[in-house]
């Protein structure tokens, strides 16, 4: 089981960050998904949330939150299965230009791009994206603030 830290990051507007990935060899089997990813070495869970959104994005004038969600998912990708704990941790920055300076050789045939996200464009998209239940989420965690500790989502195998 992978250990991973993955990044909801908002902006002053409230608007989400996603990144655009899909697999390596086939552009159209594509996906939207938050900031993030597997922990390395013996990093804690924010430090690896921090690194991989610097990584990713390029941004780090970034407020860490708490952890809003957990989640279990087992996917298909790039001809293997993962297997990951995910935790998912509010973030804010002011900071939105993105430049993806440290993906990894795998990251830069896989991700093509990022985007910020209202919470109603995330809504009516017909894109998919994870966590699955992202909008309504986004929608909670934008009216009713963070939860007083980390809700566990549904598993998701895809």
């Amino acid at each position: 089981m992978r250990k991973v830290a993955r990044v909801v990051l908002l902006d002053p507007q409230d608007r989400i960050l996603l990144l655009h990935g899909h697999e390596p060899g086939d552009p159209a089997d594509d996906w939207w998904f938050t900031p993030g990813g597997g922990l390395e070495g013996t990093e804690t869970r924010e430090e690896a949330a921090l690194r991989e959104l610097a990584e990713e994005t390029g941004i780090t004038d970034v407020e860490l939150g708490p952890v809003l969600w957990r989640r279990r998912c087992s996917f298909p990708f790039a001809g293997r299965r993962w297997d990951q704990d995910e935790w998912y941790y509010l973030a804010r920055t002011t900071q939105t230009a993105t430049a993806a300076t440290g993906l990894t050789e795998l990251e830069r045939r896989s991700v093509a791009g990022a985007r910020w996200w209202t919470c109603q464009e995330l809504t009516r998209a017909h894109e998919t994206v994870y966590p699955t239940r992202l909008a309504e989420l986004l929608r909670t965690l934008l009216v009713e603030g963070p939860p007083a500790g980390p809700m566990t989502l549904d598993t998701e195998i895809v």
